[in-house]
């Protein structure tokens, strides 16, 4: 199975006066890499959330927002810190005995003193609020998975069309080949007339240096190997095996590779013109291969 590494889920999810929303977009990364934006009461599930996003995604980067909403009554109540107002009390008689002013404190005055009167939000059951918040996330992460595989489908139809492609252009390389060949054979016979003129021409020795030319420029070897690393990679993008981006692009390496070397040995225009689209269309496989999980 195809799937890319670009991809985005959303999912809301209510519980009475509670409501949890997740967020997710991924793109390209050689690892999984997980960021996590969320309300500090969630950091507890901070492990748990990213076991549940491994079970169904193994490479990319992935961002996920999750945002929470309590419209209940009684989500804060407020409380007094009776010691801390004594001791605010305590150092303004203090102030008052050491200075000799006069001590006009009222209840006002210590309900401004910081942290005399806090704001606590209600303690919640952790397994009510993780199983909000796992709603959510299952859906945000079913929607993402559906998504990477839509794209996984466009990228597997296209890669298989570029490799058509390279076949075509191996396929002509292979039958331009024997040609050059032929040509360089004619050429040198008519260079070394010109050259001797009327005497006879020694045919083995023309032979020979025909035979050292078609070894130099002989690409059967690599383009053997081009054909069955074109087959490999339609054969792995029609498997069910999952996570093949980093075999993919091992065997795109390989193609490069023997393409480079195709190139190096050209010794004709049209070969080399030729080669240079192999390389062109193998770099935009792999470009294409790099969104892959």
């Amino acid at each position: 199975m195809i799937n890319s590494m670009t991809g985005f889920g959303r999912c809301e999810s209510s519980d009475g006066d509670r409501k949890f929303t997740v967020e997710m977009k991924g793109v390209n990364h050689r690892y999984l890499d997980v960021n996590i934006r969320m309300p500090k009461k969630f950091n507890l599930f901070e492990t748990a959330i990213r076991n549940l996003l491994k079970q169904s995604i193994q490479r990319g980067k992935v961002d996920i927002f999750v945002t929470y909403e309590d419209l209940s009554e009684n989500q804060a109540s407020l409380k007094y810190n009776e010691q801390l107002a004594g001791e605010y009390l305590s150092y303004f008689r203090q102030m008052e005995e050491k200075f000799s002013l006069g001590n006009d404190v009222r209840v006002s005055t210590l309900l401004r003193c910081p942290e005399v009167l806090i704001m606590e939000e209600q303690t919640m059951d952790e397994d009510e609020l993780w199983n909000g918040l796992k709603k959510a996330l299952s859906g945000a992460i079913r929607q993402f998975v559906e998504t990477r595989a839509q794209e996984g489908d466009s990228l597997k139809e296209d890669i298989l069309k570029k490799l058509s492609g390279i076949q075509k252009l191996v396929d002509y390389i292979e039958e331009r080949s024997p040609q050059i060949v032929a040509e360089y054979r004619e050429k040198l016979q008519n260079k070394v007339r010109e050259l001797l003129s009327d005497t006879q021409i020694e045919e083995g020795r023309l032979a020979a240096e025909v035979v050292i030319f078609a070894d130099k420029i002989c690409t059967d070897e690599e383009l053997v190997r081009l054909r069955s690393h074109v087959v490999h990679m339609k054969e792995t993008l029609e498997s069910k095996e999952s996570g093949i981006g980093r075999k993919l692009d091992f065997i795109a390496q390989e193609m490069n590779r023997e393409a480079n070397t195709i190139l190096s040995k050209a010794n004709d225009l049209e070969v080399s013109n030729a080669g240079i689209d192999l390389k062109t269309e193998i770099e935009k496989v792999r470009e294409q291969i790099q969104n892959i999980e």
